[in-house]
């Protein structure tokens, strides 16, 4: 054996679950086919949200707290600066379905929140142009995640804790043996007692083929905008932001960087074919809709895109993620198919799939996440 458990990728989900593994095993290897961190990864971009209230199944809400959780261990681990804690907005039609659906999950977790009126919502955040009908829900817990910082800053505690990692190392096959897993590179091979495979918009060549008929490549889009005054749009006057507001949808973060503010149309993930083709050039329908939008949400900022670029990452047909062990196999754990919302939970997916690869602990209620359910409609 060439040790306890390999992490095939270590992007987004991976390089936490490396950093987890760690602390569980002094047998721990990962395999990045590039950099850790790298400009073609789904975390490319600088920057996330993390929040604690969304719409969808309550059962994300424990990951959710524990990924809160464990990104302040990160950083008090690495020193490193991962979360912005400048709270969160989700901003839209006074009794529409974005905001009912919202709250209707937020009453079933318990989530702290507040909501606020647009008279509230013009004094505390004048930035954003509200439309007569809008509201908005205020998220004290919310906030802006470094994604390069969190990944580096994983890989470099996993390292401390003495995991092995090898970058520009592309996995082609893993194949499940009597004498445990063999990963293939080229001309070499290894053989672990399990492996984890979350290598996002790559992982579909790894996967059994009932599992490629649930799955897609998309492309996810970002662009970014100059202020016309930057200290308006700073992280502690402006916080992370959902809208959906009539016709229009947009999301973004503040000027972590003291310059450009992310904002970018919402839900646009459309097919690609494979994720080492994805187009990195707005069309010029993309850029036509983002700029009429900025115009009208945010008369702050310079309607002209300064920044832009594009990510692949891999959908399920459900949109829930792909956590647990593959069909017909023990020892090949899947921690992929993140359907572009998982970097906020990156930490507490990473520490689930950790501590089931390495049987030390199974977690309840996450049948949902299964790749199993697709078996059962193949």
């Amino acid at each position: 054996m060439d040790g306890k458990l390999a992490v095939i990728g270590l992007g987004s989900i991976g390089s936490m679950a490396l950093w987890q593994a760690s602390r569980l095993s002094d047998s721990v290897v990962g395999f990045e086919a590039q950099a850790p961190a790298h400009a073609r990864s789904a975390a490319g971009g600088d920057t996330r949200l993390f929040r604690m209230i969304y719409r969808g199944n309550p059962a994300y809400y424990p990951i959710l707290a524990r990924s809160r959780e464990l990104w302040a261990e990160l950083e008090a681990e690495t020193g490193q600066s991962i979360l912005t804690r400048c709270g969160g907005l989700s901003i839209g039609t006074n009794d529409g379905p974005y905001l009912r659906s919202l709250l209707e999950t937020t009453r079933e977790t318990g989530a702290a929140h507040h909501v606020l009126t647009r008279e509230e919502m013009a004094a505390r955040y004048p930035q954003h142009n509200l439309r007569a009908d809008d509201i908005a829900i205020h998220d004290p817990n919310a906030g802006a995640l470094r994604t390069d910082r969190a990944i580096t800053a994983a890989i470099t505690a996993a390292e401390a804790n003495g995991a092995s990692v090898n970058t520009n190392t592309p996995i082609e096959s893993i194949t499940d043996t009597d004498d445990g897993v063999v990963v293939t590179s080229g001309a070499n091979s290894w053989t672990f007692e399990r492996v984890i495979v979350a290598s996002g918009a790559w992982s579909k060549q790894l996967m059994p083929e009932y599992l490629k008929r649930h799955t897609e490549t998309r492309r996810i889009f970002l662009s970014w905008f100059v202020a016309r005054d930057a200290e308006q749009f700073a992280p502690e006057k402006f916080p992370v932001f959902i809208r959906i507001s009539g016709d229009r949808s947009m999301y973004g973060a503040p000027a972590v960087d003291g310059v450009t503010v992310k904002a970018t149309l919402d839900g646009r993930g459309a097919p690609t074919p494979a994720a080492d083709s994805v187009p990195r050039d707005l069309s010029t329908a993309e850029i036509k809709e983002t700029t009429e939008t900025v115009s009208e949400f945010f008369p702050g900022l310079i309607p002209s895109i300064v920044r832009s670029d594009a990510y692949p990452d891999l959908f399920t047909s459900d949109s829930h993620p792909l956590m647990g062990f593959l069909g017909g196999s023990s020892r090949i754990y899947s921690a992929t198919g993140y359907s572009g919302a998982g970097f906020k939970m990156a930490s507490g997916y990473g520490e689930i799939a950790a501590s089931e690869a390495l049987g030390k602990r199974w977690f309840d209620d996450l049948d949902f996440l299964r790749p199993q359910r697709f078996q059962q409609t193949q």
